[in-house]
């Protein structure tokens, strides 16, 4: 699993803030190096605050627990402290990209399948792009979206945006695969070779589109979903049983 980040751009057609095993440094993984080319901190805080908005949360407590699993380096929640929320937690399974975090938020080191939070301790869990990152599906993700569920409160709610496959996405996988154009445009060449870094779990997801509905679905009622710009966004009450 790696840690990332990406909206209305070419961002979308890869995952944002994920969970990482422990790694070397930048230098010594081009990934992690492509991932740094491919965006700055401030730039992707701006697109996860309007992504949010976009979501609804300017209409969520501002006191609400909130839970960011794969959070990585905490922009996610540089961005939710930035909309006021003032009860954040992060999780993320690579200690050095935590390290990285500087807020008040509380970060865990741990692996979202198993997390240490309490029952129903949480009013949301977000998760942008962690989840194409599992190893197996659909197992890692109904063991991770069950630790969701477990971890929500009764009406808590589960916010999840990952990539999906659409003719914008389509399309940026064929220029991605265009050495001219990946030339010109550095940020191309970015996405392109963290997509090569990670293929093997990426296509995994993006291949099973029906599978990831029914799994969510069967956790979580539909509250808001669109699917746009290479992007599935989903906004979902946790379900009784």
């Amino acid at each position: 699993m790696r840690s990332r980040a990406e909206d209305h751009s070419v961002s979308d057609a890869t995952g944002g803030g994920g969970a990482t095993p422990k790694r070397a440094s930048p230098n010594s993984d081009p990934w992690e190096a492509a991932y740094l080319r491919f965006e700055t901190p401030e730039e992707e805080i701006h697109k996860f605050i309007a992504r949010l908005e976009r979501l609804g949360a300017r209409e969520w407590p501002r006191d609400a627990r909130i839970l960011e699993i794969f959070c990585g380096r905490g922009n996610g929640l540089r961005a939710l402290e930035r909309l006021g929320f003032t009860n954040l937690e992060g999780a993320d399974l690579s200690a050095r990209l935590l390290t990285e975090y500087r807020g008040p938020a509380k970060c865990v080191e741990c692996d979202c399948r198993k997390m240490p939070f309490a029952n129903e301790s949480k009013d949301f869990v977000i998760v942008q792009g962690g989840l194409h990152h599992l190893p197996t599906l659909p197992e890692d993700l109904e063991k991770t979206l069950d630790e969701a569920r477990r971890v929500l409160a009764r009406d808590g709610r589960m916010v999840i945006v990952e990539p999906w496959r659409t003719t914008f996405l389509n399309f940026v996988h064929f220029a991605c695969g265009v050495k001219l154009a990946r030339r010109a445009w550095p940020k191309l060449d970015a996405m392109a070779t963290m997509v090569e870094h990670e293929r093997t779990t990426y296509e995994q997801w993006l291949g099973q589109p029906e599978s990831i509905r029914r799994t969510v679905g069967e956790r979580f009622e539909t509250l808001r979903e669109t699917v746009a710009w290479g992007k599935w966004s989903f906004v979902g009450r946790k379900r009784q049983k």
